[in-house]
């Protein structure tokens, strides 16, 4: 017990530490919300890795997918890896850089007014945000519960509370660089604690080889009659994993928080180098979750499914380790955690702020009672995200990755589409971003009120959100071929920004020098 306290005052000291030393980076609108667009590549990496992969990863994604898929789970990390981090960086990174700037946007639904026109889009797309990161925030304690239960003799509620707290006052202080700083620290120490979870986990079952061969020999007919299915290549249900593999990966392109994190890079060797250190990442901390996960069933005997439900899966498998590793893995969850709890609120409080409360609510706002506001309203969130999580936890509403499900679709489906399309096509016209938005946020809402209704296939709000994204690119091309063109001049200057002359056109690298 005396090490596991010892390593969370220490790991709690430092995140504060840092949130103090970064204040004097948080002193406009700019440096608290971007850093001052000025951050390098292996932050900003780790940045978007950390916001990527949470408490809601270890225990409920790895631990529910593991048990259903088997081994063939581990084609989430991978995807996550190749699609959500190698692709998104490729093909979002530079472009989104440039035109955020040129645009003068620090959120989404900045850039959704600046790239389409009109400040209606823009509220459509602040609200969206403000109620769909909500569940997800409140998700992330979730994992926590059953981790803490198992290593400490303390109320869950006060975990959350103690977490909650700390995460606040280092957002607070040290706004964005505080955050990408944590996060780094924070990605170092999920890098090392998921390949030494993983390789204990795997030697109390006699090693690798050993444990393959018992989760071969692990039979259950309301799943598959084929024999050894849980240690094949695509598992029992391929066509299910497809859906978890495009909503936890082709999701990143549609989040606020994700997307967020280019609008902060640096310079054209920033992009470059964070593509490789946050696919190396995300192979190693995704790859390994759902690695772990896939090997469940080995500890059958010690789970009851039906009464304490997935998410007690991965905390009875880490059950069996030494001290010292437990608590390895309780800083390992709670630097998951409390990286992307930081990302969102930061996300939440600063879209609520620019783009619903400034010009519509408060007419005049300088930049001092921007940064006052998007304070308090992190305190707001974070309270608010505190007592769904122990409401949630108290009545056991629901799972991990259905909430994640429903929040992800949402928001992915809603803005996935829309923003890739505007970073490389002029056509896409206002009425066919509208159309994406409610159609997204209109499944996913029915998809949680009236669930039985829908086909057997798109009832789980995994595939409903996937649904959704993939929908949402056939949507927003089609919908612009037939509706009102987008006026040429606001099209020509959102596009200027690629012309710009560096040494090539920006189209291709993007200048080291800041306008």
């Amino acid at each position: 017990m005396i090490i596991k306290v010892l390593m969370l005052l220490v790991f709690f000291s430092v995140m504060i530490y840092i949130g103090l030393m970064c204040r004097k980076n948080s002193t406009d609108v700019s440096g608290f919300v971007l850093g001052g667009r000025a951050v390098g590549p292996w932050v900003t990496a780790f940045a978007y890795g950390t916001s990527y992969f949470s408490a809601v990863i270890f225990v409920g994604y790895a631990g529910q997918f593991g048990w259903k898929y088997g081994i063939a789970a581990t084609w989430v990390g991978i995807g996550n890896a190749l699609i959500g981090s190698l692709l998104a960086w490729a093909i979002l990174g530079r472009r989104t850089r440039i035109m955020s700037q040129h645009l003068d946007s620090a959120t989404m639904p900045q850039f959704f007014a600046a790239r389409f026109g009109g400040r209606s889009l823009k509220i459509a797309a602040s609200v969206i945000t403000f109620i769909f990161l909500i569940p997800y925030t409140a998700s992330l304690y979730n994992g926590l519960s059953r981790l803490f239960g198992m290593a400490f003799n303390i109320d869950y509620s006060i975990c959350v509370i103690v977490m909650a707290v700390l995460t606040g006052i280092y957002v607070i202080a040290g706004g964005y660089m505080a955050t990408a700083i944590n996060d780094f620290i924070q990605g170092i120490i999920m890098l090392i604690g998921i390949c030494a979870v993983v390789f204990s986990v795997l030697n109390s079952q006699g090693g690798f080889l050993a444990a393959l061969d018992g989760l071969a020999r692990i039979s259950d007919e309301s799943v598959s009659t084929t024999p050894g299915v849980f240690a094949s290549f695509f598992g029992p249900d391929p066509l299910n994993l497809l859906g978890v593999v495009i909503l936890t990966s082709l999701g990143t392109w549609g989040l606020p928080q994700m997307v967020q994190k280019f609008y902060a890079i640096k310079s054209e060797k920033s992009i470059s180098k964070g593509t490789i250190v946050s696919t190396f990442f995300a192979f190693i901390v995704a790859g390994g979750c759902y690695f772990l996960g896939g090997f469940g069933r080995l500890f059958s005997d010690k789970i009851d499914i039906a009464a304490d439900g997935f998410d007690s899966i991965v905390p009875t498998m880490l059950s069996g380790l030494p001290d010292f590793l437990i608590a390895v893995v309780v800083v390992l969850v709670l630097s998951a955690s409390m990286s992307t709890l930081s990302s969102l609120v930061l996300t939440s409080s600063s879209t609520l702020t620019l783009d619903l409360l400034k010009g519509h609510v408060i007419k005049n706002m300088d930049e001092k009672k921007q940064l006052l506001i998007m304070r308090i309203l992190i305190v707001v969130f974070v309270g608010i995200s505190v007592v769904i999580a122990i409401v949630q936890y108290k009545q056991n509403v629901t799972f991990i990755a259905q909430l994640m499900g429903v929040s992800w679709g949402a928001l992915a489906g809603a803005f996935l589409a829309p923003f890739f399309y505007g970073l490389y096509f002029k056509f896409i016209t206002k009425a066919a971003v509208w159309v994406n938005f409610i159609f997204s946020t209109v499944v996913m809402l029915a998809n949680m009120l009236i669930r039985p209704k829908f086909p057997q296939l798109l009832q789980s709000p995994i595939n409903a959100g996937a649904f959704c994204m993939i929908a949402g690119l056939i949507i927003v091309p089609v919908i612009s071929l037939f509706t009102k063109k987008p006026p040429k001049e606001l099209v020509d200057s959102a596009f200027a920004c690629y012309n710009k002359e560096v040494l090539v056109h920006q189209s291709t690298s993007l200048s080291d020098d800041s306008e």
